[in-house]
């Protein structure tokens, strides 16, 4: 590995967002630091639902048979890729969302009741007055080793996309069980909450402005291109 960009999201997010990246102009690496795994789930009755509530392309690419009771449940998805998902496996999208899923659910109107299809790990929501959800757990993030990315990281100055808290966590107990300097490698975070979910001791720590990967990686190109990350632990939480 030659480049000192580095994203950890599992497959099939990993190719999409080296592509994207390495459209912009910069190289990048790309370890699958995790791999999705579905889960059996148990699909209650479909009439009891006006849609469904999306947070990731995983609940559709990984949501198994159970799916096709409920094709004719409009989407409510938390941004363009999951929407894209879904109408790829023949669901109607009812709204798309640009800046986290509590955005999306706020969004609807009342009175309705949702299906929220999600992981294992996965952010609390806040319902409005007249809309409620049940949730479902389809899929569960395993974790991986990180040995291959160690040379890079070792070399210093790497900047590393999290793009969510359970990668976030587990790389920061990589880096520790490989005996990797936390201060030479800057974060670039998808969000607060992912930022915290890393712990301290970090180069740099940049959290994206909004929460969709569009922000992250203009802030990774900002980074990048301005110098901002790599020399400076000022940088801080940003």
């Amino acid at each position: 590995m030659s480049a000192r960009l580095l994203a950890l999201r599992p497959e099939p997010g990993l190719s999409a967002t080296l592509e994207k990246v390495r459209g912009m102009g910069l190289e990048i690496a790309g370890l699958a630091l995790s791999e999705i795994r579905p889960l059996a789930w148990d699909c209650p009755d479909p009439a009891l639902y006006e849609g469904l509530l999306i947070g990731s392309a995983n609940a559709i690419l990984h949501g198994g048979r159970n799916l096709e009771q409920l094709k004719d449940k409009p989407v409510y998805a938390v941004g363009e890729a999951t929407a894209e998902a879904a109408r790829a496996a023949g669901f109607a999208v009812a709204m798309v969302g640009s800046g986290g899923l509590q955005g999306v659910l706020d969004a609807i109107s009342g009175p309705s009741r949702l299906l929220r299809i999600a992981g294992e790990e996965h952010v609390p929501l806040t319902p409005p007055e007249g809309v409620a959800f049940d949730t479902v757990i389809a899929y569960r993030n395993a974790m991986l080793p990180l040995d291959p990315a160690a040379d890079l990281l070792r070399r210093g100055d790497a900047v590393v996309l999290l793009h969510s808290a359970a990668t976030a966590r587990h790389f920061a107990a990589e880096c520790d069980r490989l005996g990797l300097a936390r201060r030479t490698i800057a974060l670039a975070a998808l969000g607060p909450r992912i930022a915290a979910a890393a712990g301290e001791g970090w180069r740099a720590v940049h959290i994206a402005p909004r929460p969709d990967e569009a922000a992250l990686l203009a802030l990774v190109f900002d980074i990048w291109t301005e110098g901002r990350s790599i020399s400076s632990p000022s940088a801080g939480l940003s």
